[in-house]
């Protein structure tokens, strides 16, 4: 404001000089005039200081909004270094899963920052509610915030991000809106694979996430013995033709002891149908995460499963036997030949504790072979307990009946782990191949690999192996190298689970580009280091 009290200062110098300068005009002594002539002498005067007026204000105005201006400049500039500082604050909180700060990740929303009072407010979007370090990532933004020598109050909101999937492509309606899903497997009978997929689930409810749990066990379902829902039958919405399914304990549940059929006697294509049909036509809404209690063996249902479901991730469980880790490779190689990681193995029924000794009725060591040959980061061992096997039984999972007992704990720990490597999957799929349009290349970084290369987009363009770029039956090379230009640039870039990227050109064709193939092209070597963001 110190401009305006100029401009007034100014104002009054002007007026006080011209009106000193009238009355010296008017007190010279002169010869008398005629009235005609005094008369229009004033009125010429009046006129001159309407104008010296009108101009005086002008001048005025224009101090006047030259200061509203500077003024709002100066507030501008004071927020933006206001939020420089806060956004800087806050970039001090690292993601350990991502090994990236907050700010970078994306997780800083709604940031608003009155700096004559002292108070800022943002919400933290993460990427699951059940992420394990919420409660630390609210505590050090309040703190490092706070540190801030104008900041008086802090408000952090948490939240998370809406439940979407990772795959790109066309998926039933009902599983448009399910963020992760995370098969239960053993490939093998008889070693509590759905006890540990009951116990993970609700264990994932019990962290804030919304959850539902499949049964694709056709031939002999567990899940109505091992829960007990109110409503134990499946219902039909008639009118869009789909499943509603049941819940217990906020547990969204379906499985074909829930259709009222009991156990099925039918042939392999036929359940293969049965158990898409359940997946695919059930209402499950919003879910962070949906466990899917797989059937043992490698056969024609599990690959079904595993191809038309876009599964985040995998948890393998294994018994100590020779004979159980046998199997449990077999579902391991396919899941790795179908891309889909497994981040977990749980060796069952491992040992017991009596008379103040340690037990290994089934010997030890298959759960660490598992891990060891095929370099699964996380072991979890699960001690023989009556109450386990009973809780399966009378319907209550073992983590509602007892949360806070020895089983609760490792089953906590396995939830984390899920939890932890879901988010890290999805961030590595996102960000596997991007464009930079600062240097005209795509950018690769297969998930799992420390190497990163660049391909140039009219040489990924020219390598589709699709029917529209090369004859099924004779293999001849239908899309000519002429045919793609040099200067060509991708549309848009988007992950299709773990294995492939969808890439739109300006044609309109959608490529499918499996990370595998990406591997193979030739790279670029010779070019500018980027210099912009990636998009």
């Amino acid at each position: 404001m110190t401009l305006l009290h100029a401009s007034s200062s100014l104002y009054i110098s002007l007026h006080s000089s011209r009106t000193h300068s009238c009355l010296g005009l008017l007190s010279h002594e002169k010869p008398l005039l005629p009235s005609a002539m005094i008369s229009c002498s004033f009125q010429a005067k009046r006129l001159e200081n309407s104008i010296w007026a009108s101009r005086t204000s002008s001048i005025l105005n224009s101090f006047v909004a030259k200061a509203a201006s500077v003024e709002a400049g100066a507030s501008a500039v004071s927020n933006g270094k206001a939020e420089s500082d806060v956004l800087t604050a806050l970039s001090q909180i690292i993601d350990p899963d991502f090994g990236t700060d907050i700010v970078s990740c994306g997780f800083v929303k709604d940031l608003d920052i009155n700096e004559d009072l002292g108070e800022v407010s943002f919400r933290l979007e993460l990427t699951t509610p059940a992420c394990p370090i919420k409660d630390m990532f609210e505590q050090q933004a309040n703190e490092v915030v706070k540190n801030l020598t104008w900041v008086k109050n802090v408000k952090v909101t948490m939240s998370a991000q809406p439940a979407r999937p990772m795959y790109a492509g066309q998926l039933p309606p009902g599983l448009q809106t399910i963020s992760n899903i995370v098969a239960v497997s053993s490939c093998k009978g008889g070693v509590g694979k759905s006890t540990i997929a009951v116990n993970l689930a609700y264990t994932l409810a019990g962290m804030g996430a919304r959850v539902g749990l499949f049964d694709a066990d056709v031939y002999g379902p567990s899940l109505p013995t091992m829960v007990s829902p109110e409503n134990r039958l499946l219902e039909m919405n008639p009118e869009k033709r789909t499943i509603i399914p049941t819940e217990y304990m906020g547990v969204k549940l379906v499985s074909f002891g829930f259709a009222g059929q009991g156990r099925a006697i039918m042939r392999g294509p036929m359940v293969s149908g049965v158990i898409d049909q359940l997946l695919t036509t059930t209402e499950w809404g919003e879910l962070d995460y949906l466990v899917i209690d797989m059937p043992p063996g490698t056969g024609d249902i599990q690959l079904t499963l595993c191809q038309v479901v876009p599964l985040t991730a995998a948890v393998i469980v294994t018994t100590p036997q020779k004979l159980a880790f046998i199997d449990v490779a077999k579902g391991v190689r396919m899941f790795s030949k179908l891309k889909v990681p497994c981040v977990a193995v749980v060796e069952n029924m491992c040992h017991f504790d009596a008379d103040g000794k340690r037990y290994y009725p089934f010997g030890r060591g298959s759960g660490s072979q598992v891990v060891q040959q095929f370099g699964i980061p996380h072991l979890f061992d699960l001690p023989i307990r009556p109450t386990l096997s009973a809780s399966g039984d009378s319907g209550i999972p073992e983590v509602v009946a007892d949360p806070i007992g020895e089983v609760a704990r490792t089953f906590q720990e396995l939830g984390v782990c899920v939890v932890q490597q879901c988010a890290k999957i999805r961030q590595q799929v996102s960000t596997a191949v991007t464009y930079d349009k600062s240097i005209k290349a795509i950018r690769v970084k297969v998930p799992d690999s420390d190497e990163e290369f660049f391909l140039h987009p009219a040489t990924v363009r020219r390598n589709d192996r699709s029917a529209q770029s090369v004859d099924e039956w004779t293999g001849e090379q239908k899309l000519q190298y002429t045919d793609v230009p040099e200067d060509i640039e991708p549309e848009e870039i988007r992950p299709m689970g773990n294995y492939a990227v969808s890439i739109t050109w300006p044609d309109g064709f959608s490529q499918i580009a499996p990370y595998d193939q990406l591997q193979t092209i030739e790279r670029l070597v010779d070019f500018p280091q980027p210099t912009a963001a990636k998009v």
